[in-house]
């Protein structure tokens, strides 16, 4: 499942949504659920941040996420893949991304996770504008990312 959505999600409920099957059962197909929520920070690239808005391109946003868990998927041997991305205004602390994965064993969800998430970072048409002490800028992606997302381009 992907989603692009302004509204907030459920920790809880993303989660056992992975775990289970469409008929309710527990999928006890995968040993391993690994989830990572990306949260709005109150520091960014020497800014204090007060909050921000993430904008998108609706469809050519979707379809770039919907790639990158293609990929993941022919990388690592996974169950259910869920991944939402909040767009619209945010506060410091709100949720902006979840991204979950199942697999049979630990080191192929951990890895298909961090995957989805650098290449997220990196090729997913999301556009972010902070709102700090200084002003509104838009933020400039960062090398950090882009080495991130390198490394598997190797794997």
């Amino acid at each position: 499942m992907i989603s692009v959505q302004t509204h907030d999600f459920d920790m809880a409920t993303e989660y056992h949504a992975l775990l289970t099957n469409t008929d309710s059962t527990i999928n006890s197909a995968d040993g391993a659920v690994v989830t990572f929520v990306g949260l709005v920070r109150d520091y960014n690239q020497g800014n204090h941040v007060q909050g921000l808005t993430l904008e998108h391109y609706p469809g050519m946003t979707e379809k770039a996420l919907e790639d990158i868990v293609l990929n993941a998927r022919a990388k690592w041997p996974l169950g259910k893949v869920r991944v939402i991305h909040r767009v619209g205004q945010l506060n410091l602390s709100d949720q902006i991304v979840f991204v979950g994965v199942t697999s049979k064993h630990r080191e192929a969800a951990f890895e298909a996770a961090q995957f989805i998430m650098d290449f997220l970072k990196n090729r997913a048409p999301f556009w972010k504008k902070e709102n700090t002490d200084l002003g509104t800028r838009w933020v400039e992606a960062e090398v950090k990312d882009e080495i991130a997302q390198q490394r598997w381009e190797k794997f």
